[in-house]
Formats: structure tokens, C-alpha cells, sequence
């Protein structure tokens, strides 16, 4: 079959989001150019975080409906179904029939999302180009289809507070303001957009870090005192934690990081790579002051030393050289084992510990790691990182929650190093502790929370939790909801007040993503108890919401007669090859067209690394050969603009800055902890022609980087970096 006779011709999405919500639908057309018919297999990773809740196709006139059934497969029924492979959570795959020669079809799906909240509290929507798929034929390598086909995609903004813009590296229309209160307002991408790369889209709130929350109304014909019947409430707090409290933090911390050395990280050079660059920045990232070890580990592990030590040129250049030469090449992922020697340590007075977990695998005593982990969760946090779509998601989610940190998934196309300092943000802020929500309700109504019990508040990061409203007001339509915490021994108080009555046409975004949270909880409750009427909650929640779990699949049934799709029962593994980083088999099927939705190789070693290797422990630079090679110019070129009088560290230093800010801004939150180091060692010099040296920097690179930008450090962070 020819690579090119099978056609992606448009690809339709309309995205609906609500507050920090994005109910996702993705239409894409198809037509089968052969003189023969194809068979058509799909496959389709989704984010960590999404919840699908529709797929169907349409084949000329019939059209294939995916509804959610209990035990499909112990039926015996053999039917066509949709859902989670065995071998690889979160990747769905359909196989849909054939397709007649000449012939087009439609794929619909739907999905819902939480919007992840950046550094700068802009709401980042991702439209992966998994979308446009690899396709597969006999004896023929999968490869990008490079045919022409158009992408439309529009938004439509619903939130309590105001919209303040959307930007985007993509062409946009005019951003639309559907209301003078700027709380409703719609944005599309410019016509003739070409789908070869993400469309990613950055949307602001005014007022962002205001706690809100949005009230969805149920279905009007579901039962009531059900998820699906009931209204439910999304409440969003975003914390900005008091400047004096954060500033007694100092530079404290034992940073442990544990790193997965099993066989299978070795599955791809890439990625190995990337986990070591990873790692060199955490710790060069480190501040002055701290402690810190580095463990890896396979069915055993080992430790660059003893203990944890102080953080100094020293050890860093030991454990730097140490990270260069680990490999993947223990057998097993045992992790209990070094969790336990960590934990035996003693305990550092004034260093609260710091753990920062990465794994591309799962282990069957999740519950005994997880129980290990809240024993101490009063002692330290854990940060979790799961790499690739094998790493196991009750222990990276469960690991992370019980010790109060937070979890992070890494997949395709995703930058692990940009979610890694986002963690270590968060690990540099003070804990909260005592965290409680309490809902005051008018008369006659009641509130079940669905979400997890709040354990942790990071200063930049929004909590989201999810509550069932029960019964009707008999008199004010407002709510009040009060969280109290501890931060640092002083007691924190927020109270708001919100509108109980729902708002119009919503959809049902927020009772999904709902769902997905009890059906997660019930589905890892049950792992730990092996309750079988907790196995029973969820199937009844998972088929009253249309949300997929471990326990149902979704089953192709031929809409409007609603029997089901007969065929043969698809259950293949789906080839590891056809997941990581865009590398692919030859598929040696007769006749089949394979849609593999998967991402395009990662970029290559990004040269900021190499600048981030070079510098020492306390934020400097020397004047270096390497350092030369790095800014791409001669030792006489910049000896020749080298001001009088100016220290030769302080000199690289501020070129190393210069060329930080002028060349490689787009990785900023990446290195910005680096920065920071710098930025501060400057200050501890006390440099008198700093303006001078900064002017003759910006003149041999050819910039134009203020020097605000190489003295200032945001107050957030400044108590780390001083």
C-alpha cells in the first residue's frame, strides 16, 4: 500500500474551557485513496491528566459510537472496544474496520483537562501534534504524513474573574470579549495554520492568584443526589504565601535525588541523556548552604556518599563527574530498599529533607512504599518524576502525595529539565502543614468533597478540589469556603465567598474531571484494602460519567440500533517502539493502514547546558577555554573588550549572563536558578565599573541586555541565592 494513498485531510477542534478546565474535541477526517479497502487501527497516548470521555468514527453512513461498559471482556462478547492497553496505561487503541476504497472517514474524540499553571501564572493548553499521526502499511516504516490538510481551532473562555489575554507562538484572530465583564471571551487560530508542530497557547486571568470557584449544573435527567445529576463546584486556590514567613526559610534543605538506573532507562540513548543533563542542572541548581547526596538503584542501590554533604566546589565537582559516568545498568526497579537507608539517616537539624525521585517504571509493593513515605512525611518531601509511558501512576501520584511534594510526568515531547526546576521551586518553599477546607452553605444544602484531602499548597502552583452540592437554598445563593493552614508555625486564614448557581451551558467538563479524581482514589483505595465494593463504586461512577477506569472499556456499538460492533476481540500489546521518542518497527500487516499517535524525536542537547556545566558552586565563572567555545568567541576577542581593573571571574561571569539573557531566553525557567547564583555571586563583589563591564559584555556579543536583568533577583527566592 502506498505510504501517501491514505489522507489526513482537516483536523476540526474546539476547546471549551472553564476556569482551569478545557473540555478538548478533536474531529479528524481521513479518505482512502487505494483501490483496495484498509483496515484502520488507532492509537493514542493521552496526558497523565486527561480523561477521555468520547470516541467515535463514521464510515460513510454509519457511524461507530465508543459507550462505557462493565466487564466487556468477561461477557464473551466479541466485539470491537476502546481502551487502556495492559502493557501501557494511558495509551488507547481501537481498531474501527474497514474503510472501502475512495472512501473518507471521521474521528471524533473528546477528551477533558486541567490547564497546568506556568511560571509567569499563565494557563498552558497544549494541542499535541500526536494528532497528526504516524501511519503504518505493509513493509513500510512509519513515517510523518507530510500531505497537505488544514487545522481550525477555537476557544471559548468561561471564568469568574476576567480574561486578560491569550498569546501564542501560532497565528491568532483578535482575542473576542463575549461580555463587558471580560469573564467570557473566545480566540481562534488564523486561517491556513499548518499542524507540524504543538499549537501551544498561554492563557492569563487578571487577578490570577484570587481563590474562585465555578459551579456546573448536572444533567437534568440523571437521578438526583448522583455526581452526574447534582451540581458540582470547582474551587481553585493559587496561595501567595506572606514575603516574612518565606524569607525565615534561608538556605535550608538535604536534597536526596534518587535516580532509576534499571535496564530500561537504557531502552533510549535519548533519554538517558537527558535524565544525566537533567540532573547536572538540579545540582548546579542547588544553592550554597544546603546538603545533599545522589542515590541510584536497581534490584540494589548505591550512594555517591556515606551521607548527605555540604554543598561545596568540592563535592559538586565530584558528584557532577559521578553523574557523567552512571548508567542503566542494574537489574530490576527495587525501590523500597534505598527509601529505607534514606530514611534510617539522621536527621540534619534545620535541613528539612528533600527527595527527588525519577523512575520510568512500576513495582507491585506500591502500598508498602506508599506506607513507608507517609510514616515520614512529617521529616521530609518527595518529589516524584515518571518517565515514559511505563512509569506507574499510583506510585508516582501516591509517592508524591503522601510526602507532601509533587508528581510530574514526562512523556514525548515534554522537557523533563523544565519540569524538574519547577519542582525544585517548590521544595525551596516552607511547608504547609494542617491544611483544612470548611464550606458554609445556606440552609437546606449540604456539600460532599470528592477530591483527595488537601495536604499540600505550593506558592505558584494551584490546587484544585472538587465538591458535590446536594438539596436546593432556601434563601441566599451564596457559599463561603475557609482554608486554614501552617506555614512556618504561623497560622494562615483565607475565606471567600462564591455564587452557588450555575452557570449556562457549561458542559460537563468539571463532573469529569471530577469523576476521574474519585474514580483514581476508589481504584488505588481498592488496590490497598482489595474491597470488592469498592470495585463496584467505581464501575458505577465510571458508567454514569462516561470516564474510562480499570475496571470498564469503552465498546463500539453501531448508533441508533445500539447493538454492538461484532468482530474479533483486539487486545495486541502495543510495540514499545511505537511510544518512545518517534522510533517505530516495520508493521507487517496485509491491508491495514496504522494510525500510531506519537510525537516527533526530541531536540538535541541544548547548548545552555553546557554553559550550566561550567559554572562553579558559588554562581562564577572562570575565563576558560570551554567557556570560549560556549559564547562562540576567541580568547583575544573578548581579552581586547575586557575593562580595565575588572576581575577575570567577574568578567565570565557577566558574559556567561549577558549570553544567558540575550541568546536563550526562551529556556529561562530552566536556568533561572543559575541565574540567580550568578547574580548574587556579583553582588558579593561589590564591582565598581559593574555598568562598564556590562556595556563591553552586550558589545563583543552583540546584545543588548540590560543590567537590571543581571543584579536582579526576585524576592521570591532571593533568601536562597544571597
Amino acid at each position: 500500500m502506498d505510504r501517501n494513498s491514505f489522507h489526513l485531510k482537516s483536523v476540526e477542534v474546539e476547546v471549551q474551557v472553564k476556569g482551569y478546565v478545557a473540555t478538548v474535541t478533536s474531529t479528524l477526517q481521513y479518505v482512502n485513496e487505494e483501490e483496495l479497502p484498509v483496515e484502520a487501527l488507532f492509537v493514542l497516548p493521552l496526558p497523565a491528566e486527561a480523561a477521555l470521555c468520547h470516541f467515535s468514527t463514521k464510515i460513510a453512513d454509519q457511524e461507530v459510537v465508543q459507550e462505557i461498559y462493565a466487564d466487556a471482556l468477561r461477557s464473551g462478547q466479541q466485539t470491537f472496544f476502546w481502551g487502556e492497553t495492559q502493557e501501557s496505561p494511558g495509551v488507547f487503541r481501537l481498531a474501527v474496520g474497514n474503510l472501502p476504497p475512495k472512501e473518507s472517514t471521521a474521528v471524533t474524540l473528546i477528551y477533558v483537562i486541567e490547564l497546568a499553571v506556568q511560571a509567569d501564572d499563565g494557563l498552558r493548553f497544549c494541542l499535541p501534534s500526536v494528532l497528526n499521526p504516524q501511519c503504518a502499511s505493509t513493509n513500510i516504516v512509519a513515517c510523518t504524513c507530510k500531505v497537505p490538510y488544514t487545522l481550525s481551532l477555537g476557544i471559548h473562555i468561561t471564568s469568574s474573574i476576567p480574561v486578560s489575554r491569550v498569546v501564542s507562538s501560532c497565528s491568532l484572530e483578535p482575542l473576542i470579549y463575549l461580555n463587558t465583564a471580560q469573564t467570557q471571551a473566545k480566540v481562534s487560530l488564523s486561517p491556513g495554520h499548518k499542524f507540524n508542530r504543538d499549537v501551544e497557547m498561554l492563557l492569563y486571568y487578571k487577578d490570577a492568584h484570587q481563590p474562585t470557584a465555578i459551579v456546573e449544573a448536572g444533567l437534568p435527567n440523571a437521578k438526583q443526589g448522583s455526581l452526574m445529576g447534582d451540581s458540582l463546584v470547582m474551587l481553585s486556590l493559587s496561595p501567595e504565601f506572606p514575603e516574612e514567613v518565606v524569607s525565615s526559610f534561608g538556605e535550608r534543605g538535604e536534597f536526596i535525588l534518587v535516580m532509576d538506573q534499571s535496564g530500561s532507562m537504557a531502552g533510549s540513548l535519548m533519554r538517558n541523556a537527558k535524565v544525566k543533563e537533567t540532573l547536572l542542572l538540579l545540582l548546579k541548581s542547588l544553592p550554597l548552604g544546603c546538603y545533599f547526596n545522589i542515590y541510584g538503584f536497581g534490584s540494589d542501590f548505591k550512594s555517591f556518599f556515606r551521607k548527605s554533604v555540604a554543598y561545596t566546589q568540592k563535592t559538586m565537582e565530584k558528584a557532577a563527574e559521578k553523574v557523567q559516568a552512571m548508567e542503566a545498568d542494574m537489574v530490576g526497579t527495587e525501590i523500597l530498599k534505598p527509601l529505607k537507608h534514606i530514611y534510617k539517616q539522621d536527621h540534619l537539624p534545620d535541613h528539612p529533607k528533600q527527595v527527588f525521585l525519577f523512575t520510568d517504571g512500576d513495582v507491585k509493593n506500591t502500598k508498602e512504599i506508599l506506607d513507608l513515605v507517609r510514616t515520614h512525611s512529617r521529616s521530609h518531601r518527595c518529589f516524584t518524576f515518571g518517565i515514559g509511558q511505563f512509569a506507574g501512576t499510583a506510585l508516582i501520584t501516591g509517592m508524591a502525595r503522601e510526602g507532601r511534594g509533587f508528581a510530574q510526568f514526562i512523556t514525548s515531547k515534554d522537557r523533563l529539565q523544565l519540569k524538574v526546576m519547577q519542582s525544585l521551586s517548590f521544595a525551596l518553599q516552607p511547608a504547609v502543614v494542617d491544611i483544612s477546607v470548611k464550606w458554609t452553605l445556606p440552609e437546606g444544602m449540604s456539600v460532599t468533597t470528592l477530591s483527595p484531602p488537601l495536604n499540600v499548597l505550593f506558592q505558584g502552583q494551584r490546587a484544585l478540589l472538587y465538591a458535590q452540592l446536594t438539596g436546593e437554598s432556601s434563601g441566599s445563593d451564596e457559599g463561603t469556603v475557609t482554608v486554614h493552614y501552617s506555614l512556618e508555625g504561623q497560622p494562615v486564614r483565607n475565606q471567600f465567598t462564591f455564587c452557588l448557581k450555575a452557570a449556562e451551558d457549561t458542559g460537563l467538563g468539571i463532573h469529569r474531571l471530577a469523576a476521574r479524581s474519585l474514580i483514581q482514589s476508589l481504584e488505588m483505595e481498592h488496590r490497598e484494602k482489595k474491597d470488592e465494593s469498592l470495585r463496584e463504586q467505581v464501575v458505577e461512577l465510571s458508567v454514569q460519567s462516561g470516564v474510562s477506569s480499570s475496571f470498564t472499556a469503552f465498546l463500539a456499538v453501531h448508533k441508533g440500533s445500539g447493538q454492538p460492533v461484532k468482530g474479533p476481540l483486539v487486545r495486541d500489546a502495543i510495540p514499545a517502539s511505537y511510544l518512545e521518542y518517534g522510533t517505530y518497527d516495520v508493521v507487517n500487516i496485509k491491508c491495514v493502514c496504522v494510525f500510531v499517535f506519537t510525537s516527533d524525536c526530541p531536540a538535541q542537547r541544548e547548548p545552555y547546558l553546557d554553559l550550566v556545566s561550567l559554572q562553579k558552586a558559588a554562581g562564577n565563572w572562570d575565563l576558560e577555554a570551554k567557556l570560549f567555545d560556549v559564547l562562540g568567541k576567541t580568547e583575544k576577542e573578548l581579552a581586547k573588550q575586557k575593562p580595565l581593573q575588572v576581575d577575570s571571574a567577574v568578567w565570565a561571569t557577566v558574559l556567561a549572563l549577558i549570553w544567558l539573557h540575550g541568546f536563550r531566553t526562551a529556556e529561562q525557567e530552566e536556568w533561572k536558578f543559575i541565574a540567580m547564583k550568578a547574580t548574587s555571586w556579583i553582588r558579593s563583589q561589590k564591582v565598581e565599573n559593574l555598568s562598564e563591564c556590562v556595556q563591553a559584555g552586550n558589545a563583543v556579543l552583540g546584545c543588548r541586555v540590560e543590567e537590571e536583568r543581571l543584579t536582579y533577583i526576585c524576592p521570591r527566592h532571593c533568601h536562597y541565592y544571597h
